[in-house]
């Protein structure tokens, strides 16, 4: 059976990103409302400057939608996106929609662009009443699109992570991080401060280690 959330119960769209990166970071932001900039975010804003003009263009037989809301009843998410391409037949009649998201820096290890760009898809198709199979993220330090294919697999990877984010928010549950060499580039590293509270190191082991240096 799938859920249906009301509107009341939306979450952020682009925090489900966040959340398949790190569930402790998006934990911080969501939830504890805690958020500090770095050398990245300040970046990811540098290049999210001209699709957050919500505008449209048309060019020949292509709209271009700039910042387009978008919210998903079966995901319980909300948000924008930042461009999507509609293709219409001469009788203007759509063909195709082809979502492409924005990021700063270049393809990642995992999946959490994709997730992102996946939930965004599956906003579109309810609101718009149309099948997409492949979507776009355009990296600016590549400056190229890498095209992704929408697929189950990817759909239902997204769908599980919208459940655990909405249990997580229901349970004010903030997870402890799992340390590692990613935690560097993460502007709440200060905050979060992964070496002392991650799960297989204590407080403790931590104390002794800062007295011995």
């Amino acid at each position: 059976m799938i859920t249906m959330y009301s509107e009341d119960d939306f979450l952020m769209l682009s925090g489900i990103q966040h959340f398949a990166f790190c569930k402790r970071q998006w934990a911080l932001i969501h939830i504890e409302m805690q958020w500090e900039e770095n050398e990245r975010t300040v970046q990811g804003k540098y290049v999210h400057k001209k699709v957050d003009n919500p505008i449209r263009e048309v060019r020949k037989d292509v709209q271009v939608i700039r910042s387009m809301h978008v919210s998903s009843q079966q995901l319980g998410l909300t948000g924008r996106c930042d461009v999507v391409e509609v293709l219409s037949n001469a009788e203007g009649k759509i063909r195709a929609v082809h979502p492409v998201e924005y990021k700063s820096g270049r393809p990642k290890d995992g999946c959490c662009d994709e997730v992102q760009l996946c939930a965004q898809t599956m906003a579109i198709e309810e609101m718009m009443g149309v099948d997409i199979h492949f979507g776009s993220i355009y990296y600016n330090e590549t400056r190229r699109r890498l095209t992704v294919q929408i697929g189950k697999d990817l759909r239902d990877k997204t769908i599980k992570l919208s459940e655990e984010m909405h249990s997580t928010f229901k349970h004010n549950v903030t997870p402890r991080p799992r340390y590692g060499a990613w935690c560097k580039h993460c502007s709440l590293e200060a905050i979060c401060m992964p070496s002392v509270t991650s799960a297989d190191k204590s407080v403790e082991e931590y104390t002794l280690k800062q007295m011995r240096d």
